[in-house]
C-alpha cells in the first residue's frame, strides 16, 4: 500500500509528523509526505498558476512544496509519486473542520483533489483549543485508513474527521454525522493603525456551534469522534428534478 499524507499547517508541524510516524509504526505501507513548505490554512482549494513550484527533499518519502495545499497532492500524485496512492490522508489539522469550515479549509480541499484523481482520502483535525494532543487523533486514523482499504468508499468521496482535543480516555467513541452549523461571533475586528487608518482582521471564535443532533458540531460537544462523507460533486440533485420543470420565457 501507498499512502500519501499532506496537509495545510506545514511540512514542519507537528501534527503531519505525528501522523506519519505512527502510520509508519504499522509497516503496512509506504507513507509519503507531501505538503506546503509553510502554514497555508484556509487557502481552500486555491491552484497555483502564474508562478512556478518548487519541490524540495527533506529526506526519503518527505517533501516540502512552496505552494498550497492542492498544489501539493497534485505535484505528489502527478510527479512525486508516480502513480496513485491506495490513500491520502490531509493532517493533522490543529484546529476544527466541523460545519461550513469545509468550504474554506486547505486540510479539507487537500483531501478533495485527491477525490477528484480518484483516491480515497480522509481529512483529519484536532478540535478544541491548544496545547494540541496528536496521538489520539493519529491513532483514529490508522484505524480508520484500515476500514477504508478494506471497505472502500464511493470514488469522489471524503471521510471529514473531526476528533476532540483530549487524551482517548476522555473522548467517547465515533459517530457518522451530518455537517453542522459552525457559527463565528465578532467575524470582522476593526482596528486603526499609526497612521489612524482603519485595518481589518477577519476571524472569530471558533468554539462557536449549533447543537443539531447529528451533526459534526454535536459530535464535538458530546466528545465524540465525528467521521462525515463530503462529495465533490456538489449538484444538488433534488432541486434539480424541480427545476426541470420551470418553463423560463
Amino acid at each position: 500500500m501507498l499512502i500519501l499524507v499532506s496537509n495545510d499547517d506545514g511540512v514542519d508541524s507537528e501534527g503531519i509528523h505525528v501522523l506519519a510516524k505512527t502510520l509508519k509504526k504499522t509497516k503496512e505501507s509506504r507513507v509519503v509526505v507531501v505538503a506546503p513548505d509553510r502554514e497555508r490554512s484556509a487557502t481552500s482549494h486555491s491552484l497555483t498558476l502564474h508562478r512556478p513550484l518548487r519541490v524540495v527533499k527533506i529526506k526519503d518519502d518527505f517533501y516540502s512544496v512552496d505552494g498550497t495545499p492542492t498544489d501539493a497532492v497534485t505535484l505528489a500524485v502527478h510527479k512525486i509519486l508516480r502513480r496513485k496512492p491506495d490513500l491520502l490522508i490531509s493532517g493533522i489539522n490543529r484546529g476544527a473542520n466541523l460545519g461550513e469550515d469545509v468550504h474554506y479549509s486547505g486540510t479539507v480541499s487537500a483531501a478533495l483533489e485527491g477525490a477528484i484523481m480518484g483516491v480515497p482520502a480522509l481529512a483529519v483535525s484536532v478540535v478544541g483549543p491548544p496545547p494540541f494532543l496528536f496521538g489520539p487523533a493519529a491513532s483514529f486514523t490508522v484505524k480508520l485508513a484500515r476500514q477504508v482499504l478494506k471497505e472502500g468508499i464511493p470514488s469522489g468521496l471524503v471521510l471529514n474527521v473531526n476528533v476532540p482535543n483530549k487524551p482517548s480516555s476522555q473522548i467517547k467513541g465515533y459517530e457518522f454525522t451530518v455537517l453542522g452549523k459552525h457559527n463565528y461571533s465578532d467575524l470582522i475586528v476593526e482596528k486603526k493603525d499609526p497612521s489612524d487608518r482603519p485595518y481589518f482582521w477577519i476571524g472569530g471564535d471558533p468554539r462557536q456551534f449549533e447543537n443539531n443532533p447529528g451533526s459534526d458540531c454535536n459530535a464535538y460537544l458530546k466528545n465524540r469522534i465525528s467521521i462525515t462523507p463530503l462529495h465533490v460533486d456538489l449538484t444538488d440533485f433534488n432541486f434539480l428534478e424541480k427545476m426541470r420543470r420551470w418553463k423560463i420565457r
